[in-house]
């Protein structure tokens, strides 16, 4: 009963939010798995505390249009999470057939 209380009393951001905390493996597989669709890596952050519904995400440089290497894609989550340590960063994959995301979840709460 302990664990359902801590899953209600967390915030929700994102569809991976629902599922217990990502390991660093997880997160390399699921930046692999969007590069390996062909979908442009890009990385975005916001300040904590706002909701993700109405908050706005900046953009951290621009997407990472064509990257094959997820250690790449790694460097710049931490380089933005370095940058901003008090705010939740995410990754987010951009389908540029649907022109929509493809993918997106917080790496740093």
């Amino acid at each position: 009963m302990a664990t359902v209380q801590a899953y209600k009393a967390t915030k929700k951001f994102e569809t991976f939010s629902y599922l217990p905390q990502m390991t660093p493996d997880q997160v390399r597989r699921q930046i692999a798995y969007a590069i390996a669709q062909g979908w442009n890596p890009a990385v975005e952050h916001t300040e904590k505390g706002t909701s993700a519904r109405v908050s706005f995400w900046y953009m951290w440089k621009l997407p990472l249009f064509g990257e094959q290497s997820v250690d790449a894609v790694l460097g710049e989550l931490e380089a933005c999470h370095r940058e901003f340590p008090d705010h939740m960063v995410r990754f987010v994959a951009y389908d540029n057939y649907a022109q929509s995301q493809g993918l997106a979840f917080v790496v740093y709460r």
